[in-house]
């Protein structure tokens, strides 16, 4: 009997073994080179995140996001391709292997963050829900909503979290709720209800590409939830989870050390040591990813910093004008802090 548990017992770990080595060698980056591309998901079109210009191609902060793993990977920005997906599509893209990594202002919740085989490896974009109304309804407060018909998206968190304000706030209101995210621009535009709700970005985004006359409409001030916009990956695969928030992370320190696309080859000089490590000057951060040292060097050369990205897809520089405000670094009052590079 005690031969045959351990013959039983070399069995089972000679199996779980092989099955680990095989999910290894299968594993995401293995895929993703072999490839010779990144496949990212993306959203439909959402002007100022994901969505494609005049000339087809896809921009926004979320594709500098797809494109910095490019470059992090293969030293090549345009390394990487676009599949558009619904709310409802995003997660099940994932989950089945058809895409790499979910680019696609999405909120980090507990349920995706743990449920369903995902995993956030940072936020790159604070948000919260919010109201878009056209100014002649004379609405300054989203309290005065009472009685309203609001548009949502379906599959969303956007609708869980309208009915738990307003069962909080004591407002009374009609969903009329669509599949699609066009069916609920188009379904406002043509003034089926007196309300969009979803991601203030979303909302500004929506204001400012999508109506005919942006000046009729205001975003209300108020914000009823947190709405922490990430990146998602499967679960299972910590190295291609650390590659992907080692991307986001360098483009935080980037922008803190005041390295910028711009100056990055000046300051490969630089006798800073954060800089040094960040850059590749000092080796050894890229071999602990699987990736080139100069894999952080790729990012800041090719697509930018944090700030370079932000302000050119949604703030200053872009039309949308979205104030950094949480999306500040945290030595300018917001909430983005670069983890250290060593």
């Amino acid at each position: 009997m005690k031969k045959l548990n351990v013959l039983t017992a070399t069995v089972i770990a000679t199996v779980g073994f092989t099955a680990f080595s095989a999910n290894a060698q299968a594993s995401t980056l293995d895929t993703v080179k072999q490839r010779g591309h990144v496949i990212c998901g993306t959203t439909t079109g959402f002007a100022g995140f994901s969505a494609p210009d005049d000339k087809g191609e896809w921009k926004g902060l979320d594709i500098d996001l797809c494109k910095s793993v490019a470059a992090a990977v293969f030293g090549d920005a345009t390394k990487f391709k676009t599949v558009p997906l619904n709310s409802q599509q995003r997660f099940t893209a994932l989950q089945s292997g058809e895409i790499d990594v979910l680019t696609r202002n999405t909120t980090v919740t507990q349920q995706r963050d743990t449920a369903l085989g995902l995993q956030s490896p940072g936020v790159n974009f604070y948000d919260g829900q919010g109201f878009l109304v056209k100014k002649d309804l004379g609405v300054k407060s989203a309290k005065e909503l009472d009685g309203a018909t609001i548009c949502l998206q379906t599959g969303t968190s956007n609708e869980n979290t309208l009915a738990d304000w307003a069962r909080a706030s004591n407002v009374k209101y009609t969903p009329v709720v669509f599949d699609q995210f066009n069916e609920v621009v188009n379904a406002f535009a043509s003034g089926r209800c007196d309300v969009f709700s979803t991601d203030a970005s979303g909302l500004a985004s929506i204001r400012i590409s999508r109506l005919s006359n942006p000046d009729d409409y205001v975003v209300l001030p108020d914000l009823i939830s947190k709405e922490p916009l990430a990146p998602f990956v499967r679960q299972g695969d910590a190295q291609w989870f650390n590659i992907v928030k080692w991307t986001l992370q360098a483009q935080f320190n980037a922008e803190e050390l005041g390295v910028t696309s711009k100056n990055v080859d000046e300051q490969l000089k630089s006798e800073n040591p954060n800089i040094q490590r960040l850059l590749g000057v000092a080796e050894g951060t890229g071999k602990n990813l699987g990736l080139d040292d100069k894999w952080a060097y790729n990012i800041v050369k090719q697509v930018g910093n944090y700030g370079e990205s932000f302000d050119r897809n949604v703030g200053k520089d872009s039309p949308l004008q979205i104030p950094r405000g949480l999306n500040n670094l945290w030595t300018n009052g917001g909430l983005h802090y670069g983890l250290p590079v060593r």
